[in-house]
């Protein structure tokens, strides 16, 4: 039986093939995303030279994805991204990538468990305006004075929502149902 603690081990050949060294198996880049989908941490090495390759192969299936029409990131936050590669931002970025990705994730996992206990799950999400306050102010702060950021320009209603925002999470709560109900 496979040790889910660690990450899985992926190896790769001169042959750039993707081996599962506990399945002992070739895998695609699919078959690695679906891994990291069920929860499992991976890890990519070269099998010559023992760099790890993990960041490089978790950009291309981002890539991949995004090409196929499934989109997550917004063009504006690509183009911020390749803003802070030439300025004194990248220190900060990725702490506050990974800072906004656990407050997501801690988000989701409150709302699943009150998904059930109450009427409007989006009610249910502990501090989640509080949270949209604090990145908004974040980004506003840092990139403010940088030329061309495509960061909110009006102000937002008392609430912080929008028509569009609020299409948006009624979207994604649909999307979130059918899940759900699949399960």
């Amino acid at each position: 039986m496979a040790d889910t603690d660690k990450p899985l081990l992926i190896k790769r050949y001169a042959s750039r093939r993707l081996y599962n060294t506990e399945t002992s198996d070739y895998v695609t880049l699919e078959d690695i995303a679906g891994f990291i989908r069920q929860g499992r941490e991976v890890q990519i090495v070269d099998l010559k030279t023992g760099d790890d390759l993990t960041r490089q192969y978790l950009l291309q299936i981002v890539a991949e994805h995004e090409s196929k029409g499934e989109s997550v990131l917004p063009v504006d936050v690509l183009t911020d991204l390749v803003r802070s590669y030439t300025t004194g931002m990248q220190s900060i970025v990725p702490q506050f990538l990974a800072t906004s990705f656990e407050m997501l994730r801690e988000s989701q996992s409150k709302m699943m468990e009150n998904f059930s206990a109450f009427p409007n799950p989006m009610a249910a999400v502990p501090g989640f305006e509080a949270m949209r306050k604090q990145q908004e102010a974040f980004l506003k702060s840092m990139m403010g004075g940088m030329p061309g950021w495509s960061g909110p320009t009006q102000p937002k209603p008392e609430d912080g929502s929008s028509p569009d925002d609020i299409a948006e999470i009624k979207k994604q709560l649909a999307e979130l149902q059918k899940k759900l109900s699949k399960l």
